[in-house]
């Protein structure tokens, strides 16, 4: 019996009134829907109208100069998908969350709920957090050096994952007769002690029904990619061109099985922006719409903190000046060196530079028609730069409705996509089975305990 074809996974990044810096400014446009919550379950139930696999909010923790020019990130994404979650039956709901900024228990809490609310749907996607800014909103007078935060990170996803596996699956029993609620001799402290943290445990939620929510990635720095091939079940990531979409993929395949892990069970999503028209014509007039209500300081002053470099007196019809090397990029080393290699191999001013940022921040933009687009998934895809991609619509939500509209579609005729949902939770849309709770006990590897806890009191269970 020959295997099932290969079909792609798209998430749908849900970002404001869209991705585009100016979608804002649209006549169309509703600014103040970042604050509605109707309108981003409106985009949810638009995606799961697409069978995509999941929708996905990033998050900054700072507002930084953005503000004044740029739609920010208002809302809390965790407490914004548990609304989600009401609103939709089947589409995996993804959130980011620093493990900089956060502490271990609180995040195996939230993301438990999440996943038990949505019934298996949940999704974390785990970032480090470079910005100074950030940290000093949180009491640091900076971010901690580059491979420092991945260090914390590996700890952190440590606890987090042995605090999901504190309930065996069969504690919450529940039991009318006996008046056993839990059976504790099913619950087991972790006893963590290590770099950064020390927990004790157990979580006080049960394990979730996926067992541990999908774990997502997105930084493509050589700490990024390694993290990512230990541990990462999607990662997010951003290239321009097919070479460096398939050294990339090539190159966390190969991580990860040098790891011991399946590469299959690791889905690569790059970015693709759509900018969608009825011909050609069409979409790059709404290309040059958007880019026309791009506000040039404020695009300056974004890439300047890309780039490490002050660029607010640098001539707008002339290339970059020389550039300071990476190990001297404190935050998103890996959007530095995309941007940094893009101006350099096509000789950019700064105003083209603003126009390919302003579309995607670095993520690839694809204008056309629906046919188009799709030959471009395809290609990519096929050529295996991709397991899927991460769909950011440039305006919302029309963006995104036209690409679940007439794109989907497009793809389903090549047999690229799924016509309807086989799974019933987000592990299940990217084909992963639910793991069963690890059990490691002092000495293997981080350190970490895990013991019987069978006296430990768990009030409001």
């Amino acid at each position: 019996m020959s295997a099932a074809p290969r079909q792609m996974h798209l998430n749908a990044f849900l970002m404001g009134v869209g991705h585009h810096e100016a979608a804002w400014r649209l006549p169309w446009s509703r600014p103040h829907d970042i604050l509605d919550v109707g309108h981003f379950q409106h985009l949810a139930r638009i995606a799961e109208r697409g069978r995509l696999d999941s929708v996905f909010f990033a998050d900054g923790l700072a507002i930084g100069h953005a503000a004044r020019h740029h739609v920010p990130n208002a809302l809390d994404p965790v407490l914004l998908l548990t609304a989600i979650a009401t609103a939709t039956e089947h589409i995996g709901l993804i959130s980011t969350a620093s493990t900089g900024f956060s502490e271990p228990y609180t995040l195996a809490r939230q993301f438990a709920t999440l996943d038990h609310l949505s019934a298996g749907r949940a999704g974390w996607n785990i970032v480090t957090s470079g910005g100074d800014a950030e940290a000093r909103d949180f009491g640091r007078d900076a971010a901690d050096e580059h491979d420092r935060r991945y260090a914390r990170a590996a700890e952190f996803l440590d606890v987090v994952t042995g605090l999901w596996d504190s309930w065996d699956d069969a504690a919450f029993v529940a039991d009318k007769a006996s008046g056993t609620f839990a059976d504790t001799d099913l619950l087991h402290t972790l006893d963590h002690r290590g770099e950064f943290f020390g927990v004790r445990g157990p979580l006080n939620v049960p394990r979730g029904p996926q067992g541990h929510p999908l774990l997502v990635q997105a930084g493509s720095s050589p700490a990024g990619r390694e993290f990512a091939a230990r541990h990462a079940e999607a990662v997010f990531t951003a290239h321009q061109t097919l070479d460096d979409a398939q050294e990339f993929y090539r190159d966390l395949k190969a991580r990860a099985a040098g790891h011991g892990r399946d590469p299959g069970q690791t889905a690569i999503l790059p970015g693709i922006v759509p900018v969608l028209g009825a011909t050609e014509a069409e979409a790059r007039d709404l290309e040059r719409r958007l880019d026309d209500l791009l506000v040039t300081d404020h695009g300056v002053a974004q890439v300047s903190t890309m780039l490490g470099l002050d660029l607010s007196e640098h001539p707008l019809d002339r290339p970059l000046p020389p550039l300071p090397p990476i190990e001297q990029i404190n935050g998103n080393r890996s959007r530095y060196d995309l941007v940094a290699r893009m101006a350099e191999r096509e000789g950019l001013t700064l105003p083209e530079i603003l126009a390919r940022l302003g579309g995607g921040r670095g993520h690839r933009v694809v204008t056309g028609t629906p046919e188009q687009v799709a030959d471009t998934l395809e290609v990519w895809f096929t050529e295996y730069a991709a397991d899927g991609f991460n769909i950011m619509a440039p305006h919302l939500p029309r963006g995104l409705e036209d690409f679940v509209d007439h794109v989907v579609p497009e793809l389903r005729r090549r047999g690229l996509f799924r016509t309807e949902y086989s799974a019933t939770t987000l592990r299940g849309h990217y084909g992963l089975s639910r793991p069963r709770p690890a059990r490691r006990r002092a000495g293997a590897g981080s350190g970490r305990s895990v013991t019987t806890a069978a006296a430990v009191s768990h009030p409001g269970c």
